[in-house]
């Protein structure tokens, strides 16, 4: 499982660097609302400490995962990104997580995990 995440993760990172990625029309509106730049979200993917939280494989709407990440500046930032096309990554949604809704960024809280 471990392996599989990081595998993933790789392969979201080497399609950032390479620019082959796009947002939905929802990313965009929530990226605008909570004011992140198309830089935040490349530094979060692309930081040393981004990590898969969430995998969602086997998603009706196609393979997904939340990635958590952190800005230059050490902002923490949450995407989903559809992982399911094999030459582009597709981000579906990215917001600031709140912390009352979170532990460590990483767990939601109320979540039995």
């Amino acid at each position: 499982m471990v392996e599989e995440l990081g595998a993933l993760l790789s392969d979201i990172q080497q399609k950032v660097r390479a620019k082959n990625y796009r947002l939905t029309s929802h990313a965009e509106g929530e990226r605008e609302a909570d004011q992140i730049t198309i830089r935040e979200i490349e530094e979060a993917l692309l930081s040393e400490r981004c990590e898969v939280i969430e995998n969602y494989p086997d998603d009706p709407r196609g393979a997904s995962c939340l990635v958590l990440g952190f800005t230059e500046e050490g902002l923490p930032l949450h995407l989903v990104c559809g992982v399911s096309l094999p030459d582009v990554m597709v981000i579906v949604t990215v917001y600031r997580p709140h912390p009352d809704k979170w532990f460590d960024w990483r767990i939601r809280k109320g979540s039995s995990e």
